[in-house]
């Protein structure tokens, strides 16, 4: 039996005037330093934490959201987004910043693992995963 546990990290809620978003990513990298297979989904209003251009300077928040452009260099290989969420929100997958991930041993390469997916898919991935965290 394999230790590797398929982990799946659900962000519901926006970036900012909460600790939610910060604090999933801190989880996100922790379970991706051990070697976990490590998923992020992003729905309702969780899909503005992929938004591209965000600016706090008017906040007293860090802007915290570069780091998700990292992920793909700590192993994490997919980030799926609710389609009918982004249209919710009047945005579109351009809107989003694309996250590029390589495995130095095979050199695959993958240009954006940001992925949209419709709600039946989602809750598949979700019930697929071994652990469900929820922000």
């Amino acid at each position: 039996m394999s230790d590797v546990k398929k982990f799946m990290y659900l962000n519901r809620r926006a970036p900012y005037g909460a600790i939610y978003a910060w604090e999933s990513l801190e989880v996100v990298l922790i379970g991706a330093a051990f070697d976990q297979e490590v998923s992020l989904m992003f729905v309702d209003d969780g899909v503005y934490q992929l938004v591209k251009g965000s600016d706090t300077s008017e906040s007293d928040m860090k802007n915290f959201m570069p780091t998700y452009r990292t992920l793909g260099d700590y192993g994490v290989r997919h980030m799926f987004v609710d389609k009918a969420s982004l249209e919710a929100r009047g945005l579109t997958q351009d809107d989003l910043i694309e996250v590029a991930w390589e495995d130095w041993e095979t050199e695959e390469e993958v240009d954006n693992i940001v992925e949209l997916v419709e709600t039946d898919q989602a809750a598949q991935l979700l019930s697929d995963s071994d652990v469900v965290f929820s922000f």
